[in-house]
C-alpha cells in the first residue's frame, strides 16, 4: 500500500513538473515572439523616421517619379533604382520559377529514391554558397560570354542580373514546390491514372493544381530574397543611376545603391536621408510579399 502511494506521488509530483515546464515554455515562446516583433517595428521605426526626413527638401514626385539620380547637384530621383529592383526581381522569377518547378516535378515524382536521395542534398548546397561567390561567377564568366555572344559594349546589366539570381533562388522553388507535391494525397494521383490519363497529365493536370498554394508560396519566397539580393547583382548589373531600357544596359537596385553609397554619405544630410527612403520602400516591397504569403497560406489551410 504505502509502495502505491510513493508511486502514486512520485507520479503526480512528475506530472506537476512537467506542466510548470511547459507553462515556461510557453512564457518564453511568447516572449522572444514579443521581443521579434519589438525589434522588427523599431527597424521599421528608425528606417521610416529618418527616411521620411528626405521630404522636407525633396518633394515625393520627384524621389518616386524622377530618374536624375545627382546628390551633388541636389537630384534624388529614385524611379530607376525602384524599376531596376522590380525588373531585375521579374525577370529572375520568369526565368528561375519554370525551372524550380520543373525540378521539383522531377525529384517529387519521376526521379528514382536513390537518385533523390542525392539531388535533394545536392540542391540545398546552394543555399549555402555566399551571394559573394555568385556574384564573382557571374562577373568573370557570365559577363564576358554576354558581351561576346550578343555584342554588346560591357556584359554588365539586367540580363546578367537576373541570370545569377535564377540561379539563386532555385533552392527555395524546388525544395518548398517538392514539399508540396509530395504532400498532395496519394489517391488523388491514382485516380487519375486509373481514368486513364498519362504520367505528365497527371502531374501537369492534377497533381500541380493541388499544389498550385505551396508553388507559388515558393514563388513569393524566391522574390522576396531576389528583391533584397544585395552582393551579387551590385558586382553585376553595373551599378549606373539610370534607368534600363535594354536587358544589356547597366542600370542599379535598391540594395545595390544603398551599399555603394551608404559608407560616403554624412549621416542627416538629405543624401543619406534618401537612402534610408530607399531602404524603406525595400522594406515595404518585402513585408508586402510575406503579406501575401500569409494570405495563401490561410487559403491553403482553409
Amino acid at each position: 500500500m504505502e509502495l502505491a502511494e510513493t508511486c502514486t506521488n512520485t507520479i503526480d509530483k512528475g506530472h506537476k513538473w512537467k506542466l510548470m515546464c511547459d507553462r515556461y515554455v510557453r512564457y518564453l515562446f511568447v516572449a522572444s515572439a514579443g521581443l521579434m516583433t519589438v525589434i522588427i517595428l523599431s527597424i521599421i521605426l528608425f528606417v521610416g523616421q529618418q527616411g521620411l526626413l528626405t521630404f522636407k527638401e525633396v518633394g515625393p514626385l520627384e524621389f518616386f517619379f524622377s530618374t536624375r539620380w545627382d546628390p551633388m547637384e541636389g537630384h534624388y530621383g529614385a524611379f530607376s533604382f525602384i524599376a531596376g529592383s522590380i525588373l531585375v526581381t521579374v525577370l529572375a522569377i520568369l526565368f528561375g520559377a519554370p525551372l524550380g518547378l520543373a525540378g521539383a516535378m522531377f525529384m517529387a515524382k519521376i526521379a528514382p529514391a536513390k537518385l533523390r536521395e542525392v539531388m535533394r542534398p545536392a540542391t540545398d548546397l546552394y543555399v549555402a554558397i555566399p551571394s559573394v561567390v555568385y556574384g564573382f561567377v557571374g562577373m568573370t564568366i557570365l559577363v564576358p560570354f554576354i558581351r561576346e555572344q550578343f555584342h554588346v559594349s560591357s556584359g554588365f546589366g539586367l540580363l546578367a542580373a537576373a541570370i545569377i539570381l535564377s540561379v539563386m533562388i532555385l533552392p527555395t522553388i524546388i525544395s518548398i514546390s517538392e514539399d508540396a507535391l509530395r504532400a498532395v494525397p496519394r489517391t488523388l494521383e491514382e485516380a487519375s491514372l486509373a481514368l486513364g490519363a498519362t504520367r505528365w497529365q497527371t502531374i501537369w493536370k492534377v497533381l500541380v493544381p493541388a499544389a498550385l498554394p505551396g508553388i507559388l508560396t515558393s514563388i513569393i519566397l524566391a522574390m522576396a530574397r531576389a528583391v533584397g539580393e544585395t552582393m551579387a547583382v551590385q558586382m553585376v548589373i553595373g551599378n549606373t543611376p539610370q534607368l534600363a531600357k535594354s536587358l544589356f544596359m547597366p542600370t542599379s537596385t535598391l540594395p545595390s545603391e544603398i551599399v555603394v553609397e551608404m559608407g560616403n554619405t554624412p549621416f542627416g544630410s538629405a543624401w543619406g536621408n534618401s537612402l534610408f527612403l530607399m531602404a524603406l520602400v525595400l522594406l515595404l516591397l518585402s513585408l508586402g510579399m510575406i503579406l501575401v504569403i500569409r494570405r495563401i497560406a490561410r487559403e491553403r489551410v482553409g
